[in-house]
């Protein structure tokens, strides 16, 4: 007998209306992790709209037509799991874990978030203080003001450079109709996928899944162009009553589909992947100019984000920047020697393997295979990738990548006197 693949153990089903279901069967675990998926993040907003995305996810908790907000609380901590939420520039994320005896519960509590939510004229503007309490603490948070300042400049008049969070001023205004009109909008079938990976029979999620969402009604999805706008460096200078300054040096980087991503993924991993990577241990380790640096890649549909992230002292960002120039000019310069790219294979290669231990893992990776693909990106497939990519490549590849002219830099100084 044939020796069973991953892929085996991954199916998809698509219901008549266009929602897609996928699942993986992992035998070995005794839990299930369940995420609705819906295709529809910040940068799917109008600027009247900033943050809505994110405000409706916390208000899907706040009660539906048949469940009050402690209701939907209990619904999974009764049993021993969780629910939650989160929100990103291109989608969001409504995900339960539990045992696998509680499938049905688990998609019950989630189906009914989402096409049941009844937004309580009370709870609206008391979660309105709420999410402005959470832009103030990203705000006092000294690398979370840098990077949502540095997006906003780098991605300048686009929709990827606003807040997730949105404004005070968008939050403050929105209504329970306008929560309402936006679902309308974007909640339809075709923008959602439903993600399940544990002990689960496929064939069972399929007929739950159609019995919440069978009824929703079938539309064509609609094209939302949003053309990039030519990049212009503008380097930023920020100031905050802090101890330390913040410094990141970055660019665009390449979207999720992108042919040269596995050399970005490696030329990641050696210039920032840790510890034993080459910035942390010329920054720190031999000069001791830092507590930590690191490198950020961000993918998106059509574009990304990648730099380099470091707090150190006011007095030694020069040499930091000098540093960081440095290494990455030597990537662009110098072969890297076969030993260290073997070492960053493995390392990636051995994150990846860890992460399948997790269910939640799993089914985000699931789900995103197939929002960002439209089919299941196989572990063989990834390290086959990995492993094919020469010194050479990665070489070539910095030449450009790497070029100052793509880049900008923001930095965060403590304000004079404090």
């Amino acid at each position: 007998m044939d020796k069973l693949k991953e892929i085996d153990f991954v199916h998809k089903n698509k219901l008549d209306n266009g929602l897609r279901i996928v699942t993986e069967h992992i035998e070995s675990v005794k839990s299930i992790s369940v995420g609705i998926w819906v295709k529809t993040g910040s940068r799917n907003e109008t600027q009247k709209q900033a943050g809505i995305t994110h405000f409706l996810e916390h208000m899907l908790f706040k009660g539906t037509d048949s469940r009050s907000s402690y209701d939907i609380a209990l619904s999974m901590e009764a049993v021993g799991g969780y629910l939650n939420a989160f929100t990103s520039s291109e989608y969001t994320c409504y995900y339960a874990r539990c045992v696998n005896t509680q499938l049905e519960r688990a998609l019950d509590v989630l189906s009914d978030m989402v096409l049941n939510p009844s937004f309580p004229e009370e709870e609206v503007e008391k979660e309105k203080k709420v999410v402005i309490e959470e832009m103030k603490m990203y705000r006092d948070s000294p690398n979370d003001y840098l990077f949502e300042q540095f997006s906003e400049k780098m991605f300048k008049g686009h929709e990827l450079g606003r807040s997730i969070l949105g404004y005070e001023d968008t939050v403050s205004a929105f209504s329970r109709e306008d929560l309402y009109e936006y679902m309308s909008e974007q909640y339809y079938p075709g923008n959602i996928l439903v993600s399940v990976a544990g002990n689960v029979d496929h064939d069972k999620v399929v007929a739950l899944v159609s019995s919440y969402f069978e009824e929703l009604e079938a539309r064509k999805s609609r094209k939302n162009e949003q053309k990039l706008p030519a990049f212009t460096p503008v380097d930023l200078k920020l100031t905050k009553a802090i101890e330390q300054t913040h410094y990141v040096y970055g660019r665009r980087g390449i979207n999720f589909d992108h042919e040269d991503k596995y050399l970005l993924l490696l030329a990641n991993t050696i210039l920032g992947g840790g510890m034993s990577a080459r910035l942390h241990q010329n920054v720190r380790e031999k000069y001791g100019y830092c507590y930590s640096i690191q490198t950020f890649n961000q993918s998106y549909t059509d574009t990304g984000l990648w730099g380099v992230y470091v707090g150190t002292d006011q007095q030694y960002v020069d040499h930091v920047r000098d540093l960081i120039k440095q290494e990455l000019k030597k990537v662009q310069e110098e072969l890297i020697p076969q030993k260290e790219l073997d070492e960053a294979k493995s390392q990636l290669k051995g994150k990846l393997l860890l992460s399948q231990e997790n269910t939640s893992s799993r089914m985000t990776r699931l789900a995103k295979s197939e929002l960002y693909f439209g089919r299941f990106v196989t572990l063989d497939e990834l390290v086959e990738n990995i492993d094919s990519v020469t010194s050479e490549q990665i070489n070539e590849f910095a030449r450009n990548f790497f070029d100052e002219q793509y880049f900008m830099e923001g930095i965060l100084l403590p304000e004079e006197g404090k």
